[in-house]
């Protein structure tokens, strides 16, 4: 990756406006079947191992519902995200001086019952159990002790009850809505709602961490922590929203979503994109003024923190956008993959993609688009015509899903984006609907929600017809030296010792979860042994190692040292 994304303001000056480059996903949720095989792909490749075994870097929600961990919305309790305090932008968990001063104490911290209790079954028993006249069992058997469990939760419970009353009155988005839409809601289905870490672009996990181990690429944005630096204090679990920062508790470190960075470098999609049996999921790149970034997550109403998002994105098709983010730094073919970002697309110029809780002010880059799918049933069962546009048009705000609760999830409260983005799924579906039967067409559709015949037709490619090249829009970014032989051979995980923590015989090519695609510099391992790992130390006095050198200057895990 070329050294010039990292150029300084003061390096830029003169020279117009900064501009910087984010790796987002867009997930279509009416294409979501929940189907869990995004969940179990990601579980295989990144957090099979002990420590992680409550851990979902991926997971599908059932939607109403408490959803991973129970209540992860529920700001008041958790405290997770931004927070406007006279004007000016603070973490909900408080400043630093406040976070210093319960750096031992940190209640805001969801228990394992809050996941849940991981689980196995003991299948030996189902072949090993003597004769006997009960036909033997696979009893239910604890990850963390190993003993008999009972099953009482788990990372989708609220699709295992089938959402029963119980269940959907714990929900934090349902007790924001009027008590007629909870009591109907038991005659609403169910929609899934998968999610993975945001790679926000003002992330409060990065802003709460006392040793700087969370951090974001400039060259990518994707937010990783280092396997090294981390201390496990955990305030990065408390400060983000989603709760998409778990703790190993065999290493004593935090571990999140890393955005599968290695394929990302090589030009390809993640785990959960590569496995999605529905297609629902896309990867491309977006330019945005990072300048622009705190404003906007400092605007005063919650409900303008969807516009003020979408004013910090650029338009990679416009000369004087090219020319600052080559002077930034952007390599060409970053760019021209912005200009065919399917993320860009579906975001910026149809509209349809919108933001996962903008009320937490971190800025997320996983957006979604809203299901449409119970309208046309909806209206056929009343008699009427379910793929007429008047009825389609006029039916919004009837939805079984209510826009109300898709604006809690996705705009702030804000119905409108929520109702404008419906509108325009439904005038594609309409107008493919007279295509495909070879009716005449009619233009009117396309222009009742702000478009053209050829902007729906290419949306309705996007979202229904979209070649995997199409999807996926990713510029390689892996960089390699010369007469490097490939000392990265194998996996991080092989080896007996656990990432990051540095003993001095850790096999070479297993130096960190976070593993660097170029060689680390002479004597980084040594620098970095003898750090105290919180778990072996018994809270008396100051050992050496406790906090990181001020003169420690190896590079961050997974960035280029150069």
């Amino acid at each position: 990756m070329s050294p010039l994304f990292g150029r300084t303001r003061s390096e830029t000056a003169g020279r117009g406006r900064r501009v910087m480059a984010q790796v987002a996903m867009v997930m279509n949720l009416d294409k979501c079947i929940g189907c869990h095989t995004c969940s179990v792909t990601c579980k295989q490749t990144w957090t099979n191992r002990q420590g992680t075994e409550y851990v979902w870097f991926n997971n599908v929600e059932t939607r109403p519902g408490q959803g991973y961990p129970r209540g992860y919305e529920d700001q008041d309790k958790w405290q997770g995200g931004w927070e406007l305090k006279h004007g000016k932008l603070t973490p909900r968990t408080g400043g630093r001086a406040r976070r210093l001063a319960r750096l031992f104490a940190n209640p805001e911290l969801p228990t394992l019952d809050d996941y849940y209790q991981p689980w196995t079954y003991d299948y030996e028993n189902l072949t090993s159990a003597p004769l006997g006249d009960d036909v033997p069992t696979a009893e239910p058997l604890s990850l963390i002790d190993g003993r008999p469990t009972a099953v009482t939760w788990g990372p989708n419970w609220d699709d295992d009850l089938g959402g029963g009353p119980e269940q959907l009155a714990a929900d934090p988005i349902l007790r924001k809505m009027t008590e007629k839409v909870r009591l109907e809601y038991e005659q609403a289905f169910m929609f899934y709602l998968p999610r993975i870490c945001e790679h926000c672009l003002n992330p409060s996990c990065v802003a709460v961490c006392p040793s700087g181990a969370m951090y974001k690429r400039v060259e990518d944005g994707i937010v990783l922590v280092d396997q090294d630096r981390c201390r496990g204090w955990r305030m990065c679990v408390s400060g983000c929203p989603y709760k998409k920062v778990y703790f190993n508790h065999r290493s004593g470190k935090a571990e999140k979503c890393t955005f599968c960075y290695p394929r990302i470098e090589a030009g390809e999609p993640t785990v959960c994109s590569e496995t999605c049996v529905g297609r629902l999921r896309y990867l491309g790149v977006m330019l945005y003024d990072p300048d622009k970034v705190g404003e906007a997550a400092s605007v005063t109403e919650d409900k303008d923190l969807y516009d003020a998002q979408l004013g910090c994105f650029l338009d990679p098709n416009d000369p004087e956008v090219a020319r600052d983010a080559a002077e930034s730094g952007i390599p060409h073919d970053w760019l021209e993959a912005a200009r065919r970002s399917p993320v860009h697309a579906l975001i910026t110029k149809y509209k349809v993609a919108l933001p996962l809780h903008p009320e937490y002010r971190t800025m997320p880059m996983v957006w979604y688009i809203p299901p449409l799918s119970p309208v046309v049933d909806a209206l056929t069962a009343t008699g009427h015509d379910g793929e007429d546009p008047v009825n389609l048009f006029g039916a919004i705000d009837s939805l079984r899903i209510p826009v109300s609760y898709l604006a809690e999830l996705f705009t702030a409260g804000d119905p409108d984006p929520v109702e404008a983005a419906l509108c325009r799924l439904a005038a594609m579906r309409s107008h493919m609907r007279r295509v495909n039967l070879g009716e005449e067409q009619d233009d009117g559709i396309a222009r009742a929600v702000g478009m053209d015949r050829v902007s729906i037709e290419a949306m309705y490619r996007l979202l229904a017809l979209a070649k995997y090249d199409e999807r996926y829009v990713i510029p390689t970014s892996y960089t390699t030296r010369p007469g490097d032989t490939g000392s990265m051979d194998g996996c991080s995980l092989e080896g007996d010792d656990l990432p990051g923590m540095m003993p001095e015989s850790f096999p070479s090519g297993a130096d960190a979860f976070h593993a660097s695609p170029v060689p680390e510099p002479a004597g980084a391992a040594s620098a970095l042994a003898g750090r105290v790992n919180l778990l072996n130390w018994n809270g008396r006095g100051r050992p050496d190692g406790l906090f990181p050198r001020s003169d420690d200057a190896a590079p961050r895990q997974g960035e280029d040292p150069r």
